[in-house]
């Protein structure tokens, strides 16, 4: 490997990440810890490429250089002032081409020995993609199973806590899976950052030990599930906890309490199952929205919509739920979940 340039295989080697590219695509997906430190803002990426394409290449290269050293000269004077000469960074554009070759020039010519990634973001994200193709078939998950509002992540976390190895897709995803999954106070990242995210996971587990993870279908919101997993998932072991209504009602109506706070937003919600039930019954639930009557629209959501699906497709898609042992349920509360977790730990060992 030439001098100046390091693989995706020496990440560990360097003591920070220096993202160059823009910032939308740092907002996209970056290599994790990366600091964005862009030698082209947005508007001067596409003011350069209309050039490149409108003009030529000479004219955007000469344009651009000048953007390009007042953006480095900015970003020497106010991030890397307190740097010691030993500080050894890897900086990174979208193919490891001018972005960061000019980046790594100067910070050379200071004397730091910065390295710039060959092949660039582009490596990083061939390096995920390759990863999730081969990491889910190392391990042996357990698919905690349920009907809507038996508490599965809940159930995850507290797994988690006793010192199990769980994978929380819904966390990393940000939504709950559902209609009305998503959450009010982080939106779902994008396809890219999520699976950066998940390779990062997965990467951290031991294969000799159980990965506990909650069945899912394969979108979760707008996110993905690669495929690989998915499948994975779909001819595991599985875990079926068996809540009573009135748990699972009392669970959802704290779990969701949330909803009540923007009727709007839950009647657009609502609205996501035309098609799925009668203008009647849609109609019906939007008035009770409007009237704050959570417990009883949750329950009309379990009876007419929740459970239907989930006995259509649980025994479809997950080919050992028919044997799954089953953990009766009839307190999720915190408490009762804890209990829960510990059960299905000493029982499945």
């Amino acid at each position: 490997m030439k001098k100046g340039l390091a693989t995706v295989a020496q990440l560990s080697e360097f003591d920070e990440f220096i993202d160059a590219r823009s910032p939308a695509e740092f907002a996209e997906d970056r290599i994790p810890g990366a600091i964005s430190c862009p030698v082209l803002d947005n508007e001067q990426r596409a003011i350069v490429g209309t050039i490149y394409k409108q003009q030529s290449a000479f004219e955007a290269r000469r344009i651009g250089a000048a953007m390009v050293a007042e953006n480095i000269a900015h970003h020497l004077r106010e991030r890397f002032q307190d740097k010691p000469k030993n500080w050894r960074p890897l900086v990174y554009c979208w193919r490891g081409g001018q972005r960061s070759g000019s980046f790594v020039t100067w910070l050379r010519l200071i004397g730091w020995d910065a390295c710039q990634l060959a092949g660039g973001y582009k490596s990083w994200r061939h390096l995920v993609v390759e990863e999730l193709a081969a990491l889910p078939g190392r391990f042996d998950f357990r698919v905690v199973c349920g009907a809507t509002g038996s508490g599965k992540t809940r159930v995850l976390e507290a797994l988690g806590r006793l010192g199990a190895q769980v994978l929380d897709l819904e966390h990393l995803a940000a939504h709950k899976g559902s209609v009305l999954g998503a959450l009010p106070d982080r939106p779902q990242p994008t396809q890219k950052s999520f699976e950066t995210d998940l390779y990062g996971v997965l990467r951290t587990f031991d294969p000799t030990r159980p990965v506990y993870v909650e069945a899912e279908s394969r979108k979760i919101g707008r996110i993905q599930v690669p495929e690989v997993l998915i499948g994975r998932m779909r001819e595991s072991h599985c875990v079926a906890i068996e809540a009573t209504r009135e748990a699972r009602l009392d669970f959802l109506v704290r779990d969701y309490a949330y909803l009540g706070d923007d009727v709007s937003d839950l009647q657009s919600k609502i609205d996501c199952l035309h098609g799925l039930q009668s203008n009647e019954t849609l109609a019906n639930w939007k008035a009770l929205a409007a009237r704050h009557e959570l417990y009883t629209l949750f329950a009309e959501f379990i009876d007419k919509h929740y459970d239907p699906l989930y006995q259509r497709s649980q025994n479809r898609n997950f080919a050992r739920f028919p044997r799954a042992p089953a953990f009766v349920c009839k307190d999720l509360s915190d408490e009762g979940i804890g209990e829960l977790a510990d059960r299905i730990l000493r029982e499945q060992q």
